[in-house]
């Protein structure tokens, strides 16, 4: 409805008046849902809300309910262990792991080993960095069993392996020409193990088996390398071309050489590793100018070809071998002064190892000999093969003696002669009638834990019952037959060697440990030709005799045995009928001790009696029980 005029501005005006007048103060406060009057009403309001989102699961937690998760599959227990990291050797496993480095360094083998045992069940384990130091020294020096024995103890104790621990037992196996067990290594390495072969592996592998003849294995690893995502390696195929080289198949080093180059995709390979061989392949070709022209051009003043000392090593032996060794001793000159260690490798072992035996085949044993004492200058320590090489060599051109002083020299280089070293003097002194001297050697041979094999006993045996010296022949033999097989052969030679002495009784005496011993042993064979050697002495019969005796002898420990266990049982059963009688009648029963007079006449009929307490007590046990159970049913 429409407003008049004169109403409206009275309205307007009363509107206006209202508000200049100030509202006056409310009495109250006004009610304030959203805080709180007090903070201690604040304080209990934040506690009852933490309170309930204690007891309260998250809306998060409800929806995973909602939708619950799969359970993990459970792991497989006999899945192989990952090997622990670097890091892990810190603190106290740091201080373990350098102190049997002081062992090693200090060529105390035995002692590092056992250290390293001990510490397996200790508060400090070690670790598997540890375990390969020690086995890699034990490597070094040629103590292969006690490496197989650690090895086999730290797999039982759960200590994981890496790929350093399978390279060494790979390495192990190549040296002692166990090829089936090497690849049997490289297989599970590849089908168990959680990590993958290393270069460092394959360069093993092939190595181990160009140098046991087994080149096509060794090619067929290779291709199998480059199959696993591997690059090309120039050090494989340097050690293939070694391989074809053996074999002097010229066309296969170059074919080798042609294939790493457009695999590389370059015309020129930097790597100096593979020009030694070709080289090498040359030479085979009765191509000595392009030999000689790869020689220049990598060795020249501004080549890139980058030379280690493996790749001298390699270009010192094609050139060595192949009547250019005054080359090879202008270019080992050189190599000795680039040699600036760390800085610069340019000479190592294998450096003198080829000089010496090119100083050998060119008859200089005299400076080869210097030239093997100044291995030291450059820090470089001989080992067990390069005393080998030397005093084979010297042995085989009557030098003796000084292959013996260079024998007495290994000690002062902590360096522990062979069975190759034992032999090779032994059958040196053998050929110059020096009896003495091989037996001297052979017995060192044995008493530093080294062993002989059949053949190298016979060799002695033979020489010495030849000089008439039956007596140290025999006293060989007795040394040798719990360390050695022997076969009929070695039982007849001495023994006939025995009786053309007149020593019959000594042949019986060989015959009766053979038969306690080992009676297998004693074949038909055999024993027909000891009866027929006993028989021109009218003793065809002892051989008889010592089978009757010997089971006499086991017939009478049968008897004995029986009657210990007969004793033993009687003894048990009067044990036990003592401890019945004693819970059935709250009473011991009065059995007498047996007396030491008549003992065996009595010891039975008293079991009988025992066994007869025994039963009754458990007759009345029984009885008790079943009443008891009546008993029971009825209430």
């Amino acid at each position: 409805m429409a407003l008049s005029k004169p109403s409206f501005l009275n309205q307007l005006l009363r509107a206006l008046t209202a508000s200049r007048r100030h509202a006056p103060p409310q009495a109250y406060l006004p009610l304030r849902h959203f805080s709180f009057a007090t903070p201690e009403e604040a304080a209990a309001e934040r506690r009852k809300r933490k309170r309930r989102l204690r007891i309260e699961p998250p809306l998060s937690a409800l929806r995973h309910q909602q939708q619950p998760r799969s359970a993990p599959a459970p792991q497989n227990p006999n899945a192989p262990k990952l090997p622990e990291p670097v890091s892990a050797l810190f603190g106290s496993r740091l201080n373990l792991h350098n102190k049997i480095l002081t062992l090693i360094r200090e060529n105390d083998l035995e002692e590092a080993a056992l250290f390293t045992r001990h510490s397996v069940y200790s508060n400090c384990r070690p670790t598997i960095y540890t375990c390969n130091a020690v086995m890699a020294a034990q490597l070094r020096q040629g103590k292969l069993s006690e490496l197989l024995t650690l090895h086999r103890f730290i797999t039982q104790a759960g200590i994981a392996a890496n790929v350093v621990t399978y390279n060494i037992i790979l390495s192990l196996y190549l040296d002692c020409r166990k090829i089936d067990l090497a690849l049997e290594q490289y297989k599970q390495l590849i089908n168990d193990a959680p990590f993958n072969p290393s270069p460092t592996t394959y360069r093993i592998l092939v190595k181990g088996l160009v140098d046991n003849q087994q080149l096509e294995k060794a090619i067929e690893i290779k291709n199998e390398m480059e199959t696993k995502g591997f690059k090309p390696d120039p050090t494989i195929y340097s050690y293939s071309m070694v391989g074809q080289a053996n074999n002097l198949n010229a066309d296969g080093i170059l074919e080798l050489y042609e294939e790493l180059k457009q695999k590389l995709g370059t015309d020129e390979i930097l790597d100096g590793v593979i020009y030694g061989n070709l080289m090498k392949g040359y030479f085979l070709k009765g191509m000595e100018a392009e030999a000689m022209e790869v020689y220049s051009k990598v060795l020249a003043e501004n080549s890139t070809v980058k030379m280690n000392a493996d790749s001298f090593n390699f270009v010192l032996e094609a050139l060595s071998k192949n009547g250019k060794f005054d080359v090879a001793l202008q270019l080992f000159e050189r190599m000795k002064h680039e040699h600036d260690p760390p800085r610069k490798l340019s000479v190592d072992l294998g450096s003198y190892n080829v000089i010496v035996d090119g100083y050998c085949a060119e008859k200089r044993f005299d400076e080869a000999v210097e030239v093997f004492n100044s291995m030291g200058e450059k820090r470089c320590n001989p080992d067990t093969l390069s005393y080998n090489v030397l005093i084979d060599q010297l042995c085989s051109n009557s030098k003796l003696a000084d292959a013996e002083e260079l024998y007495n020299r290994m000690p002062d280089t902590n360096v522990n002669p062979d069975e190759y070293t034992f032999v090779t003097l032994m059958d040196t002194c053998l050929k110059e009638n020096r009896l003495v001297d091989a037996a001297k050697y052979f017995g060192k041979m044995v008493e530093s834990k080294r062993r002989p094999n059949l053949a190298v006993y016979n060799r002695l045996v033979e020489e010495l019952v030849k000089a008439g010296e039956v007596d140290e022949a025999k006293f060989f033999f007795d040394l040798m037959v719990p360390k050695l097989r022997m076969n009929d052969d070695a039982y007849k030679f001495i023994m006939n060697a025995l009786a053309g002495v007149g020593k019959h009784d000594e042949v019986v005496k060989i015959v009766d440990g053979m038969l306690r011993e080992d009676p297998g042993d004693f074949t038909e064979e055999l024993e027909e030709f000891v009866r027929e050697l006993l028989r021109k002495e009218g003793m065809e019969d002892e051989v008889t005799n010592l089978k009757l005796q010997l089971e006499k002898e086991k017939a009478e420990a049968a008897a004995k045995a029986a009657e210990e266990a007969a004793k033993a049982k009687a003894s048990t059963s009067l044990a036990m009928a003592d401890l019945l009688s004693s819970k059935s009648f709250g009473k011991k029963p009065n059995v007498e001790e047996p007396s030491g007079e008549g003992e065996d006449e009595d010891s039975v009929p008293m079991a009988a009696e025992v066994e007869n307490v025994v039963g009754n007590a458990a007759t009345e046990n029984e009885v008790i029980g079943e009443e008891s159970a009546e008993m029971k049913a009825t209430v």
